[in-house]
Order: structure tokens, then sequence, then C-alpha cells
């Protein structure tokens, strides 16, 4: 018989307790115990019934600032960009998306990486909030795909997953690369998911201006 779990607690690597510790404040984390001394420190961090765990060491863990670290769902969207925008944290609303009903907004932590807030109760079409920095990033996404339109070479469907692990069924559009070399070609809905959620992540613009070129005119020159 497998066993039950009973609770999950994130552990979040931090670099200055202190500063992650009022971060969390901010979207209703409070301190439940304390401990460590020397060269670790921890803070055990609860909200209703769901708790974290901050810690931080000495000398400090060489991190990597993550795409997602954490995903909240909170009862009330707006208090909680209130409370971020009063703490001097800059949210970014995502949209609506069919998880998040009630809104999903998108906010870095002190250490650099992404913290999603979403809100499972959902709020009258009236009352929806226009997303933020969201337009000139559609509409690069846009203009890719007009793009590659025109010049083809797109593989038929779209690269990225669902979710669920299924395959997306819509056309690529756009190509999408990261410093590290790694591509994919997406649809403009997954694109925009991308350029979101991964840091490093942008759209690749293939054309007759690029750095082959640039290179061949310095090779040229010698």
């Amino acid at each position: 018989m497998l066993p039950t779990v009973e609770a999950s607690v994130p552990v979040l690597y931090v670099n200055d307790i202190d500063r992650s510790q009022a971060f969390y404040a901010l979207l209703g984390w409070s301190v439940l115990r304390t401990g460590g001394g020397g060269t670790a420190s921890w803070r055990y961090l609860g909200s209703g019934e769901h708790t974290i765990l901050l810690a931080a060491v000495q000398p400090r863990l060489i991190t990597v600032e993550l795409p997602l670290l954490v995903y909240f769902y909170l009862d009330d969207l707006e208090a909680a960009l209130r409370s971020l925008a009063d703490g001097g944290y800059q949210a970014e609303r995502v949209g609506y998306p069919d998880h998040a009903p009630g809104g999903e907004a998108r906010v870095l932590d002190p250490d650099g990486n992404v913290v999603l807030l979403g809100q499972r109760t959902a709020v009258a079409a009236a009352d929806r909030k226009a997303a933020t920095g969201a337009e000139a990033r559609f509409s690069l996404i846009q203009r890719a795909a007009e793009a590659v339109s025109l010049r083809g070479g797109a593989p038929e469907r779209c690269q990225v997953g669902q979710l669920d692990g299924t395959p997306c069924t819509a056309a690529a559009q756009v190509k999408l690369t990261d410093s590290w070399g790694d591509s994919v070609w997406g649809c403009t809905d997954h694109s925009e998911e991308v350029l979101l959620t991964v840091r490093g992540a942008f759209i690749a613009v293939e054309d007759a201006e690029g750095l082959g070129r640039f290179l061949q005119g310095r090779t040229a020159r010698r």
C-alpha cells in the first residue's frame, strides 16, 4: 500500500532572508518558526493551511534564476497586487486563463525568480483588467508570424506541448530560441507563454540582416 502525502512544503533558497521574508509577507505569508545559526538560517512561513520554507546559507549557494519559481492561488488577486505595489514590487497582469479565471499576474521575487499569482474565482467580464506589458510583446510575435508566413520554412505544427503533455495542434508560426542555443517553433499563444515565463527566451528573426551576414562582412574585409 502506498503512503498518502499529508502536506508538502516548498523550500526556497534565498540570498537575503530578511528581504525575502518581507516580499512574501506582502502576499499574506507570516513567520511561524525560525531556526538555524552560524552558516545557515531558515524561516517557516504559513498562510492558512499552507506553508513554505525560506532557507539561506553562507557562503551563498550559486542558484539559477528560474522562469517559474512558485505559483500561488490567492482569494483576492487585486488585493495582492495592491500589496505588492505598496511594497515597491511591480507585477505584470497576464490575463484570464482557464486555470485562473479570476486573473493571473507575474512578479519577480527579490532573487529575480518569477512568481505567478492566480485567482480561481472568476470575475465578470466587465470587471476584468487589461493585461500590462503584453501588448508590445504580442505585436512582435504577430510581426514575426507574418514574416514566417511570407518566407515559409516553419514545421506544420506547434512544437510546444499542452500543460497535460498532449501535443498542440495549432500551426507553428514563430521560432523561439534562448541564450543557450535551444529553439522551438510555437503557435502565437504558446510563443506568448514561452516569452512570459522562460527567462532568456526571445524571438528568432530569420532575415538577410542576421549574424551570418555580419560575420561574412567582417571576413571579407580581412
